[in-house]
């Protein structure tokens, strides 16, 4: 213990040092907080929709039910949905950051609701938000560099080196307790802001210990790197300059280069797009004759054969029936849409066995259910939710029924994900 102390002593001395370790806190506090108070505000508007949707429910069932439209009733009825933050959001926001959380979805063709905003790998992005995941892969490196490319070559410089060697019982272990004593302050300068936020954001023991565990892997990580270059004989000076391009290279320069390159082996069209083809074919349904989309809506809905002739003009059953055919036109494109996406994903899982940064993002998006994983199961929820809606509405709007404000407090309800 005394030798601990002693080290102890020494960093306590270098005053750049105490401030890195104090400056790397500081980050870490603010960007927790940071992603304390995003996901304050995301569970602030999902908060805020309920209450809405019910306020606009009862307004619209007051307008319905005085004629008892049913198609009125689907057409104008926005039923919310929403993808509560997990407890653990907050350190890695990840997908959160550009894609939305929350949907107001109506009975109609879905995909062009669904797919106007864009999905991405955002591992391998630029650094983008703030949030604790950034801290921890772009600048706790930057430190443990300031921490530790001088560790031996500072002494040789100073002229002590040949002599701590000699005086030591141990020279292996003289070094290795600066290192360790160095390397855990700056781990802890990261994990106790995120272990607070952790149990201010109520998140279970099992959810903090994965993210623990991958920062103090990946300061490891970044602490052999350095000792394998800042071992040779170089000046302290030219022990920085090198380390610091290798940072540059390995967490920004290559991962941009991998986004490129994953992108390029895959392409994808932008959601837009996609939405734009599925109004076309909803547009389209207005022309086509009556005969030909309800066969064709009965080939996938067998059960409404008996009540799918439509007679001249307007009818309800008829402008849902193309309103999903619309759907269903750009399911395949929808389908190879997603594969790619899918399929950057899996190779952005790759790079992350080769990219430390990499791997650290995407690992943590992974477990605060931020990735694009979470956001297409997001996606598949609103899809399975909106076939209920349908179901629901196309016995009224087949048969002709009435429908009145019970109705409406009858319909589906969007319900969290458990695992939020």
């Amino acid at each position: 213990m005394t030798l601990w102390r002693h080290e102890w002593r020494l960093l306590t001395r270098q005053r750049l040092a105490v401030v890195s370790l104090l400056l790397l806190a500081v980050l870490s506090i603010a960007a927790v907080i940071a992603g304390l108070a995003e996901v304050h505000r995301q569970h602030q508007v999902i908060d805020r929709i309920q209450p809405q949707q019910q306020a606009d429910e009862a307004a619209i069932a007051r307008w319905v039910s005085v004629e008892g439209d049913a198609g009125n009733a689907a057409y104008y009825t926005a039923h919310a949905t929403w993808d509560s933050p997990s407890a653990m959001a907050f350190a890695a926001l990840g997908q959160r950051d550009v894609a939305p959380y929350v949907l107001r979805v109506r009975a109609l063709g879905l995909e062009g609701q669904l797919q106007e905003s864009e999905s991405y790998n955002a591992e391998l992005a630029l650094p983008g938000r703030f949030d604790w995941a950034f801290v921890l892969t772009y600048l706790m490196p930057i430190f443990l560099i300031g921490l530790l490319h001088d560790s031996r070559s500072s002494e040789r410089e100073a002229g002590r080196a040949q002599m701590l060697t000699v005086m030591a019982r141990s020279p292996r272990w003289l070094w290795g307790r600066r290192v360790i004593l160095r390397v855990g302050l700056a781990w802890l300068a990261v994990a106790l802001p995120l272990a607070i936020g952790a149990i201010a954001a109520e998140a279970a023991p099992a959810q903090v210990a994965p993210f623990l565990l991958i920062s103090l892997v990946y300061a490891l990580i970044w602490t052999l790197l350095i000792l394998l270059i800042a071992r040779a004989t170089r000046a302290s000076v030219a022990n920085a300059a090198m380390l610091s391009a290798l940072w540059l290279v390995i967490t920004l320069i290559v991962p941009t280069l991998a986004l490129l390159a994953i992108n390029d082996r895959h392409p994808v069209r932008q959601g837009v797009e996609l939405t734009l083809a599925q109004r076309e074919e909803v547009h389209a349904g207005w022309d086509r004759p009556k005969e030909d989309t309800m066969a064709a809506f009965v080939r996938l809905y067998p059960e409404w054969a008996d009540l799918a002739e439509v007679e001249s003009g307007f009818h309800w059953k008829w402008y849902y029936a193309f309103q999903h055919l619309g759907d269903v036109a750009v399911a395949p494109q929808v389908a190879t849409y997603r594969q790619a996406l899918l399929a950057r994903d899996a190779e952005t899982r790759l790079a992350g066995w080769v990219l430390p940064a990499v791997g650290v993002q995407y690992a943590l998006h992974r477990l605060a259910r931020t990735d694009l994983r979470a956001q297409l199961d997001y996606q598949d929820e609103i899809r399975r939710f909106h076939e209920q809606l349908r179901r629901y509405y196309y016995p009224y709007v087949f048969n002709e029924r009435p429908f009145r404000e019970a109705d409406f407090a009858n319909a589906p309800r969007w319900t969290d994900r458990p695992d939020n």
